[in-house]
């Protein structure tokens, strides 16, 4: 049976949570498979909103196991503050699996992510200052400290040792901060040891058996194409590998089982943080589809830059993942427009380019070249079925998939659980 993919096709916010959600009823475990609490997905069901971070979309299913893999980092605090706000609001979180493998976020990450950030001055590169980057560092200078470690008192402590020795040199003698306590960290950590014992597992082993035995695997990627660390614009991107291939490596799945690629899309382009953006809008085009789309961070809260759909980026996706279904979110936010801009190339210093431009530096000075569509002015909110659509919205939807290069599966039409329109199936 299959193990399915969904990644985000732009620069993350597309509405990864919907689409997730959508399935969860279809799958049997959902897998958050890289990334840390710097993103978030937002589930509407009924009039309940959801704010998820660490926490995989699926486990608002009951009937869904969620996976939390090995390549994810974790901030054990805000994990648990996570689960008791969903328990609270009568969310089940006991069927919640950890990997003994994944990455932990200590507290001098978080510190050197903010003093580092913050030195960079105008050079900054827009992190949530929650420790990520640095984690993902550790990790791959082999300096890091994993779930399992929490486990083994002896071996925390060394590893905190040897962090400590490098990680107060830097705040104190670099960035003329305070250093950490080394037993204060160890208490803190320790103390989660036996609270996420319950959910730790080898869950690499458990995914593998479940697709043996027939069973249904959904991998949830966090951010989107345009942020990994190898395919993304460069440094302005997160630290892991939220594109398909990320999926295998984050959660310990071969290529081979991997049998769908959904790729989420908004109908305009967001991003939040610093970089390129070729089709953003700085004038009141701009404000109004940050309004009209509600585009604050989940997780930061802060406002997303806003341009027009650009049909270059969703093509690179749908090569760099090998996407083979489209999910096209926030199609009414575009309702009440007379016209609407799509970005079909780039001209670089006179230049056409169809495709992204291979450096950043000619990606930096791209700019959009547009087609126009006509709008609509209907409500589509209450449509449940492409064909009652405005002919205009189904015209606008037919050349995003035709430029895309992948059929459009899916569409969105508001923020609920019911507010899709299912045109194939995404299981």
């Amino acid at each position: 049976m299959p193990a399915i993919t969904l990644v985000g096709a732009q620069w993350g916010d597309e509405g990864k949570g919907k689409a997730t959600d959508l399935v969860g009823n279809r799958v049997d475990y959902v897998v958050r498979y890289q990334g840390g609490n710097n993103a978030g997905h937002t589930v509407v069901i009924g009039d309940q909103k959801y704010a998820l971070h660490l926490l995989p979309s699926g486990i608002l299913s009951p009937d869904v196991v969620p996976v939390i893999a090995n390549g994810v980092v974790i901030d054990p605090a805000v994990l648990f503050e996570e689960l008791r706000g969903l328990q609270e609001r009568g969310v089940s979180t006991e069927r919640l699996l950890i990997s003994a493998n994944a990455h932990l976020i200590m507290p001098y990450h978080r510190a050197l992510d903010k003093v580092s950030e913050r030195f960079l001055g105008k050079g900054r590169i827009g992190t949530t200052g929650r420790g990520i980057g640095p984690t993902y560092a550790d990790k791959i200078s082999r300096a890091g400290v994993r779930v399992q470690d929490m486990f083994d008192a002896k071996i925390l402590r060394k590893k905190l040792e040897l962090a400590l020795n490098d990680k107060n040199q830097i705040l104190t003698k670099v960035y003329n901060r305070r250093g950490l306590e080394l037993e204060q960290i160890l208490d803190e950590y320790l103390g989660y040891a036996e609270q996420l014992r319950p959910y730790v597992a080898d869950t690499s082993l458990i995914l593998n058996k479940a697709l043996d035995e027939g069973k249904t695997v959904y991998l949830e990627g966090s951010q989107g194409t345009l942020l990994d660390i190898d395919h993304g614009t460069y440094p302005f991107v997160t630290s892991s590998s939220p594109t398909a291939g990320g999926a295998c490596a984050g959660s310990g799945i071969g290529p081979t089982r991997i049998t769908k690629v959904v790729g989420i899309l908004k109908a305009y382009t967001t991003r939040v943080g610093s970089g390129p953006f070729p089709t953003e809008l700085l004038d009141e085009s701009g404000e109004w589809l940050r309004r009209q789309g509600h585009e604050y961070g989940v997780t930061t809260g802060r406002n997303r830059r806003c341009g027009w759909f650009d049909a270059p980026i969703a093509r690179y996706a749908t090569r760099v993942n090998g996407i083979t279904d489209f999910f096209l979110t926030k199609l009414d936010v575009l309702s009440g427009l007379d016209r609407i801009p799509v970005c079909v190339a780039y001209d670089v210093d006179g230049v056409r380019h169809d495709e992204i431009p291979m450096t950043q530096t000619d990606f930096h000075h791209a700019t959009p070249i547009y087609e126009y569509f006509d709008g609509w002015n209907e409500d589509i909110t209450h449509v449940r079925a492409f064909e009652e659509l405005p002919k205009n919205a189904q015209a606008y939807v037919r050349a995003l998939e035709e430029m895309s290069g992948a059929p459009i599966s899916a569409i969105g039409v508001g923020p609920g659980r019911d507010q899709t329109l299912e045109l194939r199936s995404l299981v």
